[in-house]
């Protein structure tokens, strides 16, 4: 059976749209979830959070921190990531119980290969 990988990330963005064609160009079923339309939910992010800190998650040089001015301010990471999705890394994938941020096609092809 052939795999399914989640892509969470936005229409515009270069990386996301770069994650979407690696997969296509290797006949991998991806399903898609804009983060303009639709933010993670707790367990989403939890399933995330399980292989990367919320920390690492959080997209401190995004238009969308420095919008809302988060450097000087203390706040609760999870619930800000939840809140505004537009404040993640992006393109998140998540394949199973793994998952990467970013461009990661050496977990990517690992993933293609596991599910062979």
């Amino acid at each position: 059976m052939a795999p399914t990988i989640q892509i969470f990330g936005i229409k515009k963005c270069n990386d996301t749209n770069k994650a979407i064609r690696f997969f296509k160009e290797r006949g991998v079923k991806t399903q898609f979830i804009d983060l303009n339309e639709k933010a993670m939910s707790k367990g989403e992010l939890d399933s995330v959070a399980r292989n990367f800190s919320l920390e690492e998650l959080i997209d401190r040089n995004g238009k969308q921190y420095k919008k809302r001015n988060l450097d000087h301010m203390v706040f609760d990471l999870e619930g800000e990531l939840l809140a505004d999705p537009l404040l993640l890394k992006t393109p998140i994938t998540r394949f199973g119980r793994e998952s990467a941020i970013g461009i990661n096609t050496e977990a990517w092809l690992k993933w293609i290969a596991a599910s062979k």
